[in-house]
C-alpha cells in the first residue's frame, strides 16, 4: 500500500515538474525569485528532450509500482501520460515544431518582460 501511495505522489510531483518547466515563466511575472528555480528547471527539460535522456523519477516511478505489486509503463513519464493529451492523433511535425517554439518565445517574451521591468526599476529619477 505505501508503494502505491508513493508511486502516486512522484507521478504527482513529476508532472507539476513538467507543467513548471512549461508555464513557470508566468511565475517569474509576480514572482522574480522563480527564476532561480525556473531556469535551471527548464534547461534540464530541455536537455533531457533534446538529448533523449531518461528523467530519473521514470524509473523510481516503476520501481514503487512494481513494489506495490502494480505494473508501471514500458516508456517513459512524457511518453505515457503528456503524449496521448498534448500530441494527439494526426499532429503534424511542423505542427509539434510551432507549439514548442510557441512555449519558448512566451518564455522569452516573460524573461524580456522581466527584464526591462528590472532595469525600469534601477533608474535614478
Amino acid at each position: 500500500m505505501i508503494y502505491r501511495v508513493l508511486a502516486d505522489a512522484i507521478v504527482l510531483a513529476h508532472g507539476a515538474f513538467v507543467l513548471f518547466v512549461v508555464s513557470g515563466g508566468l511565475l517569474v511575472l509576480r514572482w522574480r525569485r522563480v527564476a532561480w528555480v525556473h531556469v535551471p528547471s527548464a534547461a534540464w527539460g530541455f536537455l533531457v528532450e533534446v538529448g533523449g535522456w531518461e528523467c530519473p523519477l521514470t524509473p523510481l516511478e516503476n520501481w514503487l509500482w512494481a513494489r506495490s505489486g502494480a505494473s508501471g509503463y514500458a516508456s517513459g513519464f512524457v511518453e505515457h501520460y503528456l503524449v496521448p493529451v498534448l500530441y494527439p492523433e494526426g499532429l503534424t511535425p511542423e505542427l509539434q515544431l510551432g507549439l514548442g517554439g510557441l512555449v519558448f518565445a512566451v518564455n522569452v517574451l516573460v524573461y524580456w518582460k522581466v527584464i526591462r521591468r528590472g532595469r525600469a526599476s534601477c533608474r535614478v529619477p
